[in-house]
């Protein structure tokens, strides 16, 4: 299963009072696979607020997502949690959705071992026939997956990427060369995507492509053509949006910049708040509006 190169790690619209926006659900999908051009989209990950959402909102966002795609994207669920029977629970109701893969994150807070957390993964991977992609974010689990454990489970057949969101460019470089050309590595950070694929990654999980997936795609494509130059003269330039969507905690950037590209997707859910005046103007600026 190919993810492709650009997968945007889709928001979840709420309307007023809070709850899943089902219609607005709809023109967002249409809109990052027209407007952005993302080839997968990840249903329910952290920037789809996963942590405030019950298993009946994400099994109904799974089948959303999957009937507006149609067919033109890949869609990817997430549906890793600190609790495997949960996430195995999870992951067999996104598959009968129809979806294409799986996004699990590490482990969080409980901090399991290296071996817990191959056991973890393997157990979950057993479950399911979907491709699964890992997802290492150290500074929000509080632990780190090795490249050594990502390796090894690597040779799980069905386990076929990783989304590497430690901003270690050293950690990439080991897992594309000890794992074979199926395994891909993906950056899990928008400002390294360029170098991501100059160490041998495949692609990035954005948060950005909701707004520059575009220009983002262009940027990919003009590396993988050879045209290095180009590449890197177009990440100088969307640098300040790829780190400025996480002036404060995600997805609240990427959700009032997409309110300022006419994409209303409602607010965000308590813990989280919205952003304040300081930080709606530093993204506005962003985009001079």
């Amino acid at each position: 299963m190919d993810f492709g190169r650009l997968i945007t790690a889709m928001v979840t619209p709420f309307d007023a009072d809070l709850q899943v926006d089902e219609a607005q659900v709809e023109k967002l999908v249409n809109y990052l696979i027209e407007e952005q051009q993302s080839d997968s989209i990840v249903v329910c990950g952290t920037t789809g607020e996963s942590p405030t959402l019950t298993d009946e909102e994400k099994i109904r966002l799974f089948q959303l997502v999957v009937k507006a795609a149609y067919g033109r994207c890949k869609v990817i669920a997430g549906t890793g949690s600190n609790n495997t029977a949960h996430s195995i629970h999870l992951t067999e109701e996104a598959e009968k959705c129809g979806v294409d893969g799986i996004l699990l994150v590490a482990p969080y807070y409980n901090r399991p071992t290296q071996e817990g957390m191959y056991q973890h993964f393997k157990a979950i991977a057993d479950s399911t026939s979907l491709p699964i992609m890992l997802y290492n974010i150290p500074k929000r689990t509080g632990v780190h997956l090795t490249v050594e454990t990502t390796v090894r489970l690597a040779q799980i057949p069905n386990i076929t990427s990783t989304k590497e969101a430690s901003a270690d460019l050293d950690q990439m470089t080991k897992i594309a060369a000890m794992t074979d050309d199926s395994f891909k590595v993906y950056s899990g950070d928008d400002n390294l995507a360029l170098p991501c694929l100059a160490v041998g990654g495949y692609g990035v999980v954005s948060v950005s492509g909701h707004v520059v997936g575009r220009q983002m795609k262009q940027m990919i494509n003009n590396y993988l053509s050879g045209n290095v130059m180009e590449a890197s003269k177009q990440h100088s330039e969307l640098l300040d949006i790829l780190t400025g969507m996480f002036i404060c905690p995600n997805p609240v950037p990427v959700k009032y910049a997409l309110s300022l590209h006419g994409v209303p997707v409602g607010g965000v859910r308590l813990p989280l708040v919205e952003a304040n005046e300081l930080e709606k103007e530093f993204i506005r600026q962003l985009f001079a509006v």
